[in-house]
């Protein structure tokens, strides 16, 4: 059982058709064994999202094909709250001043509120969005970032929908997305399409945004295509040129250090599914960047990052063909560990 004077970290996979291991494992921080988490997770299990409450590591949320699903022990025992059936949770975010609220982002796009901790949710009824491009998939709410008010600010990376927010708490919600569809436009680089005949794909194809209280007006987003910046909450945004640091452009992930809002760390890789990728950090707001994961290798797409919420030395990466990489002293040496045979694609990762 967790503990919560220990370290854990968490990483979340799905469970396909032809064979694949999928669910929830935890190891504990320096040992080599994990441990698969099934009790009270559907089954079969596909973790799309963990979300450890910053206030209390005994609390984490799971994101599901079945929606969202708590445990109060560390990840020992999961329990489904009320919450609708048919949606699948792709995000999930605990309000950063108000430990009590806590918000789900669901495919097809939807995002829900809580404000009781997790026990009962609301469908937000303006936070929906046109489907922009057609894919083999719904589009779906990949990441949330809530910049506290009053009112609180909320902005959305959809995949594959590109952004949208809320400048009222939530109450109603606008489109994010014209200004990345013009940069694809204006910029041949910029330029994708895999499943549609439309060129701005990749710049819709978000994974991940931050927001960071070092810059209150700022919106730090990961797409396909690199990662962007707003600076006016997600009006308009700018190419932060990752290229310029890094041969690997493809953004699967980025996040703000919980211990200096200066600091932001990015997952980066050649594609969806490749045969590298690579950990990034910047220290000065997304200006300039550097690898820190020096002494591994990535053999797949780099999926996942997380960073401890109490030790700044503690910095995971997580690849799709399950490739946990740690670092305990801040990047200066780092320890792979790779999860039970049989898992491949890996969606999520936390630690606590």
């Amino acid at each position: 059982m967790a503990t919560a004077d220990t370290s854990h970290v968490f990483v979340g996979a799905a469970q396909l058709t032809g064979g694949t291991l999928g669910g929830l494992f935890r190891q504990r921080v320096g040992d080599d064994r994990w441990e698969r988490l099934t009790k009270g997770l559907p089954d079969p299990p596909m973790i799309q999202a963990i979300t450890v409450h910053p206030g209390n590591s005994q609390v984490i949320f799971v994101g599901t094909q079945d929606g969202p699903y708590r445990s109060d022990d560390g990840g020992t025992t999961f329990k489904r709250p009320d919450f609708p059936r048919d949606l699948q949770v792709w995000s999930i975010a605990v309000h950063p001043t108000n430990p009590r609220v806590v918000y789900a982002g669901t495919s097809p796009v939807g995002v829900f509120r809580s404000e009781d901790g997790g026990d009962t949710w609301r469908r937000l009824p303006r936070a929906v969005q046109p489907d922009k491009i057609q894919m083999s998939f719904a589009c779906r709410v990949m990441r949330l970032g809530i910049v506290p008010g009053p009112p609180d600010e909320i902005h959305a990376a959809l995949e594959v929908g590109g952004t949208m927010r809320s400048l009222d708490g939530g109450e109603t919600w606008s489109d994010g997305s014209a200004d990345l569809v013009k940069l694809a436009a204006d910029d041949i680089n910029l330029k994708s399409k895999i499943q549609s005949d439309n060129e701005a794909e990749g710049m819709l194809d978000a994974h991940a945004l931050a927001v960071s209280s070092a810059a209150p007006d700022s919106v730090f987003l990961a797409v396909r295509m690199g990662l962007f910046r707003s600076d006016d909450r997600g009006r308009s945004w700018r190419d932060m040129q990752i290229g310029r640091f890094s041969p690997l452009t493809y953004g699967r992930d980025i996040r703000v250090s919980p211990h200096d809002p200066r600091t932001l760390y990015a997952a980066l890789s050649p594609a969806a599914r490749s045969r590298d990728g690579s950990l990034y950090r910047s220290t000065d707001l997304g200006a300039t960047w550097s690898s820190i994961d020096h002494g591994v290798k990535a053999d797949a797409t780099m999926m996942a990052l997380a960073l401890h919420p109490r030790d700044p030395d503690q910095v995971y990466g997580v690849s799709r063909c399950a490739q946990v990489f740690g670092t305990q002293d801040g990047g200066k040496t780092w320890r792979e560990s790779r999860l039970p045979e049989g898992v491949q694609d890996v969606y999520a990762l936390a630690c606590a």
